[in-house]
């Protein structure tokens, strides 16, 4: 079969990348423009919110490049786990700035919307059936936690993509998606092979980090008929055995199984060979269809509001009995604050504020220290109040070998307490067993 060339501009959406890489990208007159615009990586936040991971204007101002060169090259573009979370209103939120860019540019193309939300009655359904796996959660999922859940996605493998292309879409905004599979779709649907796209897919979800040196930025692969070719778009950069072959093994548990949804990647014959200076061919993954369909759900939950503090101490003897002034002044509010549930965090950056209790240098030799005091209470008000409270009393604490009274904690900020709103945890993190790859993601069309 002839190649299939995959363009993928980027890390995620509105991350950045170089225009002129991009440009040469496009001049190797590529079949598809792919990327990944979500990760769980920053937390629960965005899935329960509903907030875009990105701004509105990288977003539109990343778009608007990739629709125009896909629409000038009449070639699809593809976006997987859209706004960050890929939940309805994610896709909502994106499809509308793909209308207004279509408006503001006098275009006009077939663009497909594809859901990745599950009810909370379905999820509970297959509680009910014991068709639910923990995957990496360290908790069940029970009708109690569903309960709490605000918000619930599944991660769509590269079937429902593959039919919306085969439905005519030109501009697919897609939900929660796997990343790899999402960047795969089209060379599936055009017929290579689904272990060579897919695992393709595994390296290019990241944009040129599987180059040297790695950016987010502009990378390309084509799929021939068992192997598959990888070259960034940027001249600067090249890849390289070792980017290529570190990236295939990024965040995997296992190096030789990749697990999909419906499916697995055996990667145990895989083979890696540089091609000239800049480009590395991969070949030898086998695919293996699973005779059951499971998904990951991702769910989640308001945990409480939190408020912070930061600040900083050069005073030396509070440097010298931080640890005792902490301590103290977190069992006060937590006494003054009864019997409301207040949880105090520190991060003391200079001391452990990185690595906590996994810290192994013990003593500190900072000259000053950078404080942030995390509250998290049932309510913001609650929130605001107990922060407030834990912050003044440092101000003024006193302790062994003090010489200020007070003020030895510098503020940088007015007001000292910044409310940071709802705090979202994961409430599911899970594998559900499905109907088949279509059953959570309706796919609606509509003409741009």
């Amino acid at each position: 079969m002839p190649s299939i060339t995959v363009l993928t501009p980027t890390g995620t959406l509105g991350y950045g990348f170089g225009i002129e890489a991009f440009k040469r990208g496009m001049a190797l007159r590529p079949d598809v423009i792919a990327v990944d615009a979500g990760s769980t990586d920053p937390g629960a936040y965005y899935l329960g919110s509903g907030k875009p991971l990105v701004s509105r204007y990288s977003t539109k101002y990343e778009l608007t490049t990739l629709i125009l060169a896909a629409c000038s090259s009449q070639i699809p573009l593809i976006v997987g786990s859209a706004g960050g979370a890929g939940t309805k209103s994610h896709v909502d939120w994106t499809a509308q700035i793909v209308r207004e860019i279509a408006t503001e540019n006098n275009l006009k193309f077939n663009l497909a919307t594809i859901y990745a939300d599950v009810s909370v009655e379905r999820a509970r359904k297959a509680v009910k059936q014991r068709e639910i796996q923990r995957f990496e959660a360290s908790f069940a999922l029970t009708s109690e936690v569903l309960d709490e859940t605000v918000s619930l996605v599944a991660q769509m493998g590269h079937e429902p993509i593959v039919e919306a292309l085969r439905q005519g879409a030109q501009v697919i905004i897609a939900g929660r998606a796997v990343d790899d599979c999402a960047i795969a779709a089209f060379p599936i649907w055009r017929g290579a092979d689904p272990a060579q796209s897919i695992h393709m897919g595994k390296v290019l979800e990241c944009g040129a980090f599987s180059a040297e040196p790695f950016a987010m930025d502009v990378m390309i692969g084509v799929v021939n008929g068992s192997d598959f070719i990888l070259e960034p778009g940027s001249l600067d950069r090249r890849a390289s055995l070792e980017s290529v072959a570190a990236h295939s093994l990024y965040e995997r548990e296992n190096p030789y199984i990749q697990v999909g949804p419906g499916h697995n990647l055996d990667l145990h014959q895989c083979a890696y060979e540089q091609v000239g200076q800049r480009s590395v061919r991969v070949s030898g993954a086998i695919y293996e269809e699973n005779p059951e369909y499971w998904v990951k759900i991702e769910g989640a939950r308001i945990a409480g509001y939190r408020t912070i503090f930061i600040g900083g101490i050069r005073c030396p003897t509070m440097i010298g009995n931080i640890n005792e002034i902490l301590e103290q002044v977190r069992q006060n509010t937590i006494s003054y604050f009864k019997p409301n549930d207040i949880q105090i965090e520190y991060h003391v950056y200079g001391r452990d504020g990185v690595m906590r209790g996994l810290e192994p240098q013990k003593t500190i030799t900072s000259h000053e220290l950078g404080l942030v005091i995390e509250v998290l209470a049932s309510n913001q008000e609650m929130a605001h109040g107990a922060c407030h409270h834990i912050s003044g009393t440092l101000l003024h604490e006193q302790w062994d070998g003090q010489f200020n009274t007070s003020g030895n904690i510098a503020v940088p900020f007015s007001p000292s307490e910044i409310d940071s709103g709802p705090v979202y945890v994961f409430s599911a993190y899970h594998l559900m067993k499905t109907e088949g790859a279509m059953e959570l993601f309706p796919i609606n069309f509509e003409e741009v």
